[in-house]
């Protein structure tokens, strides 16, 4: 359901929830070698997040990109939204051009509800709640 560009974006974005601050800050390098994805791809991303003011950088020798308190209260459908929109939990799962609860497709049904909880849970849930059940270990990323 997520593409790549928002699954890189969100894996970047809870990297630097758990190691970044205002006085800890990472290149676009350091943070795709952490988690394992291409960096010039990543740096792209970082910028639209940047300019949406998602995420914080600084530029120059002590710069790089961070979560300042005002970022981590942002959601990840924030995240989602500035990357690929909210098309897709809009869509038919099954790639119908007409699907809902009035003329559904064989599984609308079944699916309905679960993109109801995931869309709630990501608009409820700040990045901070994500960070935190890492940091529990209730959840994990292989960071």
């Amino acid at each position: 359901m997520l593409s790549k560009s928002s699954t890189y974006a969100i894996r970047a974005v809870l990297y630097l929830s758990l190691h970044s601050d205002e006085a800890k800050k990472y290149s676009p390098k350091s943070i795709a070698e952490a988690i394992d994805i291409p960096a010039p791809f990543l740096a792209k991303t970082l910028q639209i997040l940047t300019k949406r003011g998602l995420i914080s950088s600084i530029k120059g020798r002590n710069g790089g990109f961070y979560l300042t308190k005002k970022n981590r209260k942002n959601t990840l459908m924030s995240i989602i939204e500035s990357i690929d929109g909210l098309r897709k939990f809009q869509e038919c799962m099954l790639g119908l051009p007409i699907c809902g609860d009035d003329n559904p497709c064989p599984i609308h049904h079944a699916v309905s509800p679960i993109k109801k909880q995931l869309i709630e849970q990501l608009t409820l849930k700040t990045i901070d709640d994500f960070t935190e059940e890492v940091r529990k270990g209730e959840t994990h990323i292989f960071l």
